[in-house]
């Protein structure tokens, strides 16, 4: 029967699978970084038989499995880049060593998301080895630079590089950590800077300048205040804002700041757009202004300049939309069916962080489900480890639902 073939063969490649992910975790692929991990997946896809192998102009690795052309297409999708490891000394095993103890494979990016790649890439093998003919395309995707949270390589990636080839796909499976259950949505986010506008004076005489700093303390009152009253979305939980980072400039001891800068995080759920945020904190201001003497800010969301390692440069918005797919939706129920043919009972789920699905989901409108060995408490951490039996099973889950959704 199918379903028990699908769970040998990728038990089949279980050394396989535990030495690609341990590669993968011992090559350092910081944002911006990721060319030698890339060279690697193209390499194992061209080793296990992908019918096509490339890597795009921005340095994203594709790689597909041709179907008979009458079924949906799965593009199955992780990122390639990871953040730093901060200081070692916080390690118990080296974050690029790949060591495999207690049952787990440790070190940077086993649980965000190198875990999650090597068993998509050998999901795709599994299919190849049993000679199934899915009737869409098996298409993975290794993205770079989704960690700074700008969708910078997924949108070249759909836009560019997709339409240039005639690459279509249907549905989305992301292989950020869900614990082996369905993931169907998380919140937006967006990344505001409020700046208030002062004048300097000396700092021993205070009373001759403005201070900008001075000025930011209602601010954050009221965005306080703000936070009580936002949105709640019945699966994907509370809209929340938050004060991250304060910064003023000229910055020096002796005198009263000009400029106080205020980053903010944003998390917004269906139905809030960008220009509602902006004008909620707008009216803050305008209201300050009345009240409070010689009060001058302005707020925008913050851009930032990215570059690929292969050179290609964009400003990009700190912007990503909520998305959220509903369990009723024909894809999620064959995948879960799939998943339970092959003894695994799914729960769902939702990220409190963001994925690249703000793109695919919240802006292109294509469905996406999350399925991964990956843990999320893990990530991030000086803790940072997949489960050995899981990566094993989601070698298996992933062939399955490829299978029962395009087979």
């Amino acid at each position: 029967m199918i379903w028990t073939e699908i769970i040998r063969c990728s038990n089949d490649f279980k050394n396989d699978v535990i030495a690609f992910a341990q590669k993968l975790i011992q090559t350092p692929s910081l944002s911006g970084s990721e060319g030698d991990v890339a060279e690697l997946c193209l390499n194992e896809m061209k080793k296990l038989g992908y019918d096509e192998v490339f890597i795009d102009d921005i340095g994203n690795v594709v790689g597909i499995i041709k179907g008979t052309g009458n079924g949906p297409n799965i593009m199955f999708n992780s990122h390639m880049d990871h953040v730093d490891p901060g200081d070692e000394s916080n390690w118990e095993y080296p974050p690029y060593g790949g060591i495999i103890a207690d049952g787990y494979i440790h070190g940077r990016a086993a649980s965000d998301v190198k875990g999650g790649l090597a068993a998509q890439i050998y999901a795709g093998a599994v299919l190849k080895k049993l000679g199934i003919k899915l009737k869409g395309d098996f298409i993975f995707t290794g993205v770079v630079q989704e960690e700074p949270a700008e969708m910078f390589g997924m949108r070249y990636l759909c836009d560019k590089t997709f339409a240039k080839k005639g690459i279509k796909f249907d549905l989305m499976v992301s292989s950020e950590a869900t614990s082996m259950d369905i993931y169907l949505g998380h919140r937006g986010r967006i990344e505001l800077e409020i700046v208030t506008k002062g004048r300097t004076s000396h700092g021993s005489a205070p009373w001759r300048g403005i201070n900008a700093i001075t000025l930011m303390v209602p601010v954050i009152t009221e965005i306080q205040k703000l936070a009580e009253n936002l949105p709640k979305h019945e699966f994907l939980g509370q809209s929340t804002i938050a004060p991250t980072i304060i910064s003023c400039s000229p910055g020096r001891l002796s005198i009263i700041p000009d400029r106080c800068t205020l980053c903010v995080d944003r998390r917004i759920v269906p139905g809030e757009t960008k220009e509602e945020v902006l004008s909620q904190i707008q009216q803050i201001l305008n209201m300050l202004k009345q009240s409070v003497p010689n009060f001058n800010a302005e707020v925008r969301i913050r851009k930032v300049v990215e570059t690929s390692y292969k050179g290609y440069s964009e400003e990009c918005e700190k912007y990503l939309m909520p998305w959220y797919v509903e369990p009723e939706h024909p894809f999620v129920i064959k995948a879960v069916e799939a998943l339970k043919q092959i003894g695994q009972n799914p729960g769902f789920g939702k990220w409190y962080f963001g994925t690249d699905a703000s793109y695919v989901t919240g802006v292109l409108g294509i469905p996406t489900i999350g399925y991964s060995c990956m843990e999320e408490k893990y990530a991030h951490t000086p803790y940072d480890r997949v489960k050995i039996d899981d990566l094993i099973k989601s070698v298996a889950g992933n062939a399955a639902i490829a299978y029962n959704i395009a087979g």
